[in-house]
């Protein structure tokens, strides 16, 4: 019984790994567009679909219980770091 619930979480954490790799290299991207004088309109819409995107991603794991919701949060904060440790590493070697 543990067992199935220990593998559901973790499920829900790679979801939410994999929802966040996407989120945060879309950041990138958005940020990119802004600093590079990219198409004004093009970058506020990528701005509104990520937010939209990951709203819908967390309400659909809030609808499978607060245990699923908690364990993509986790993932999805794991990813954070690594996606700011990885730009954190690549700007260092860059000075």
């Amino acid at each position: 019984m543990s067992e199935v619930i220990v593998a559901r979480l973790l499920i829900y954490s790679v979801l939410g790994a994999l929802i966040g790799t996407g989120y945060f290299s879309a950041l990138r991207w958005n940020v990119d567009l802004y600093v590079r004088g990219g198409l004004a309109w093009k970058a506020a819409v990528i701005h509104l679909v990520r937010i939209l995107l990951i709203a819908a991603a967390f309400t659909l794991c809030a609808r499978q219980g607060a245990a699923a919701l908690i364990a993509s949060f986790v993932g999805f904060q794991l990813a954070r770091a690594m996606m700011v440790n990885k730009d954190r590493v690549a700007m260092a070697g860059s000075v």
